[in-house]
């Protein structure tokens, strides 16, 4: 059974078939991309808004080329100068453009839960970008190709989740997926930057670097999430990097091949020493960004695939 749904809202509803089915058609994608002519035709014809209510450079750069290699028309809505300052809700905002028609919606916002909610009010599909403290199921995706092109299977792994985990949608897609397909997962950080439901995610918990490293394949950082902060959960930058940042000397304490992976954007010097961040026989952080066009490439032709495929079945 592979990926059938309308909706790309989290990993959770999805099964593991379903996850190997999208890293899958991302490889042939990231193949395409490394060639000269980087188009395909899965999406022509069809119209991809994306609908960021939060900043994000990085990621709706990566949604906005993979629509465009895949041949879709592609409007970018900042949202934040919209209606929603005179005060529009964010269901009027979803019945107006479900009046334009669009194929696909990629949303970005920073309520837990929005996009869900966003994706009853309209017909067409929805792919989550990131909702709040959520999920972020296409950062989770692209990590996964990246950990199975490096280590060559993407199972049994031990891997290491570092840093701000409360705040953080990626380290929560990530822990799902990663137990979905049977890894060992740790969490690594401060106990006031750990989520409440720790107990219920089925992962190991630790408080020191170097012991939480211990033999890992995978070492993830997490960038410090200061924007969903209220309150004083580090004492300072400088503190954290003493006890948190990932150096050469905690990360001898993983397995001599362990890769080091961030989300972005980083603080360098804060979560990650510069130095390692640029190391390319450890740090895959370039290829992340490489997967994630692939990755969103492979989501956004299998979520057009399954709504032609509903309307017509």
């Amino acid at each position: 059974m592979g990926f059938k749904d309308k909706h790309l809202l989290g990993i959770e509803p999805i099964c593991p078939e379903a996850i190997v089915e999208i890293l899958d058609l991302a490889e042939n994608y990231v193949k395409l991309s490394r060639s000269q002519n980087k188009r395909a035709e899965s999406l022509t014809g069809l119209t991809q808004i994306n609908m960021f209510f939060e900043n994000s450079t990085r990621t709706q750069a990566s949604f906005e080329l993979a629509g465009k290699r895949l041949g879709a028309n592609v409007m970018n809505l900042s949202m934040e100068a919209s209606s929603l300052k005179k005060g529009e809700t964010l269901i009027d905002t979803a019945l107006t453009l479900n009046a334009m028609k669009p194929d696909l919606l990629i949303v970005r916002h920073p309520q837990s839960g929005a996009v869900d909610l966003l994706a009853q009010k309209v017909n067409c599909s929805v792919l989550n970008a990131g909702d709040g403290r959520h999920e972020h199921p296409t950062q989770a995706l692209l990590d996964a190709l990246t950990i199975r092109r490096a280590k060559g299977r993407l199972h049994r792994l031990s891997i290491a989740i570092c840093g701000d985990i409360a705040h953080s949608r990626v380290a929560r897609s990530n822990i799902i997926l990663l137990g979905k397909m049977e890894n060992r997962v740790r969490l690594i950080g401060p106990s006031t930057l750990m989520p409440s439901e720790i107990d219920d995610l089925g992962v190991e918990v630790y408080q020191d670097m170097r012991t939480g490293l211990k033999d890992v394949d995978v070492v993830m950082m997490l960038r410090l999430q200061k924007e969903r902060m209220d309150g004083g959960f580090i004492p300072s930058e400088r503190e954290y990097y003493y006890r948190y940042g990932l150096n050469k000397e905690k990360l001898s304490h993983a397995k001599g091949d362990a890769i080091v992976m961030h989300p972005g954007p980083m603080n360098r010097g804060v979560e990650i020493d510069g130095e390692l961040a640029d190391d390319i026989n450890r740090s895959v952080i370039q290829e992340q960004v490489e997967m994630g066009v692939a990755i969103r490439m492979a989501a956004m032709h299998l979520l057009a695939r399954n709504d032609k495929s509903g309307k017509h079945g």
